[in-house]
């Protein structure tokens, strides 16, 4: 029965089903400033109607989000978004992204993620991280963090926090026997650790969130140029280390207040590393591949220096760009771990391959956006935010993806978000890294559902800490945009 309930379309859903097919009409029937694009036509208010529906469709959860991504492959064509392109050519254009490198890039990530998820291995590492940085209620929390956020970095964060939730529990259970009494804020901080650690070690890798692919895929299309995994990194990872303390420091503050004694989380620890046993040869070996894949990706740009010219001979004249070279080592890395027998097509099942259909929803919209004229006609609408300060700028996008995101899933926030914003590397990036920054509400990603959904957090907790956390997050993408990435990322 209660499976029947969760499965009830809501208001909202039913709302959100009128609602898009409904915009889109007015967007595209009725004459506006998008009708009047010289040399364009009808097409930018087609590509505008699609936007408005996927993304209320999106916010709303109307449909399943790859479901909705699907859009652009049948409304582009009919619409004539792409011109004077026959229908077979315009379901081409729109079905082309489905199959960008980037995508084949989170897909063969996925897998590697996949590899560790069977074998234990990411268990091990995380353990390994929180016995090292110490048991004391302090060192504990902030052991739960980091090593929530080192895994996140490497497989998606919803599969890290579904980890990492059980471990919390054990933690918090063995606390609280140790002192014979409830730890109700420790036990609420001790849980968040896992969702925040998981939102925002996602944001320290070009695998680590579908957001960060999104990102790269924007940039490539709209741009023309590529961010390389280790540009990316130097990017984005400051910030994971930046901010981190910054949400130790909130948590450690309203978990205090019960005082918690030193218990025995180093008994729960010791015991859960014990249950894994000495490192196995499965281990070893995906460890070994996934290492060399990090080396791989991370000293990308010298060795697709050496391998261009060979890739070029051999298949006449293909120019070798970085998300190839990058997708071709996440898929070697995969395939070699079947071969190899240590990845399960088990283990493959419980992949989210829905994802990849909303990646590339995310990327066929933007080339719809882009080939239709209302990208520029967007960016001239927004070039006042170009004429602000930067510190202004970085604010205003950092601010309001966080607070779009709280309301919709970050995936969806970024695909609307980084095909409106100007293109400015910068901005896209910390519009990209604020996506994963909603820390109030279930619904702001899925790590913090999770969490949610453990029993552990209420929801006017999580609200309190979280805002505080929201705000934070705004300020520092603020800063950091300013004096970090718009530097990293000119």
């Amino acid at each position: 029965m209660s499976q029947q309930a969760a499965a009830r379309t809501t208001t909202g859903q039913w709302v959100g089903r009128i609602a898009g097919p409904g915009v889109a009409a007015l967007i595209y029937l009725v004459p506006s400033g998008l009708h009047e694009i010289p040399d364009m036509g009808h097409r930018p208010a087609a590509a505008a109607a699609v936007a408005a529906w996927m993304a209320l469709w999106w916010f709303t959860e109307a449909v399943p989000m790859a479901w909705t991504a699907l859009l652009p492959v049948v409304l582009f064509p009919a619409l004539g978004v792409f011109g004077t392109d026959s229908v077979v050519a315009a379901v081409g254009r729109s079905a082309l992204p489905f199959v960008d490198p980037y995508i084949f890039l989170f897909m063969g990530g996925m897998a590697l993620g996949a590899g560790l998820e069977q074998w234990g291995l990411h268990r091990r590492i995380a353990l390994l991280i929180m016995r090292a940085i110490g048991t004391e209620p302090r060192r504990l929390m902030f052991g739960m963090l980091a090593a929530t956020a080192a895994v996140s970095l490497w497989i998606s964060n919803t599969a890290t926090a579904v980890m990492m939730v059980p471990i919390g529990m054990a933690l918090l259970a063995q606390l609280q026997a140790a002192e014979g009494r409830t730890l109700e804020h420790f036990g609420a901080a001790l849980m968040l650790a896992v969702a925040y650690g998981s939102n925002i070690g996602g944001i320290g890798t070009k695998i680590g969130s579908p957001t960060n692919s999104v990102f790269a895929g924007v940039v490539s299309r709209r741009l023309g140029s590529e961010v390389g995994f280790l540009e990316y990194m130097a990017a984005a990872l400051p910030f994971v280390l930046l901010f981190l303390p910054l949400v130790w420091a909130v948590l450690w503050r309203w978990g205090r207040r019960d005082r918690p004694g030193p218990g025995q989380g180093g008994d729960v620890i010791a015991r859960e590393l014990a249950g894994l046993g000495p490192l196995s040869g499965g281990e070893r070996t995906v460890g070994a591949v996934f290492l060399v894949a990090a080396v791989l990706w991370i000293l990308g740009d010298p060795l697709r220096g050496l391998l261009a010219p060979l890739v070029a001979s051999a298949l006449g004249g293909f120019k070798l760009a970085g998300k190839h070279y990058e997708a071709a080592v996440a898929m070697l890395g995969a395939l070699t771990l079947l071969a190899l027998g240590r990845l399960s097509l088990s283990a493959l099942r419980r992949v989210p391959w829905s994802t990849l259909l909303l990646l590339g929803g995310g990327f066929a919209l933007a080339a719809g956006i882009e080939a239709s004229g209302l990208a520029a006609w967007l960016t001239s609408r927004l070039s006042g935010l170009e004429s602000l300060p930067g510190v202004v700028q970085y604010g205003m996008v950092g601010g309001a993806t966080i607070l779009l995101s709280a309301i919709a899933s970050n995936t969806a926030t970024v695909n609307v978000m980084l095909n409106v914003l100007p293109s400015s590397r910068p901005l896209l990036a910390v519009s990209t890294f604020g996506a994963s920054c909603d820390f109030a509400l279930p619904a702001g990603t899925p790590p913090n559902a999770i969490v949610f959904g453990s029993g552990c957090v209420r929801l006017p907790v999580m609200m309190r800490v979280g805002l505080l956390l929201d705000v934070l997050a705004a300020a520092v993408l603020t800063l950091y945009g300013h004096v970090w990435v718009r530097w990293v990322l000119p």
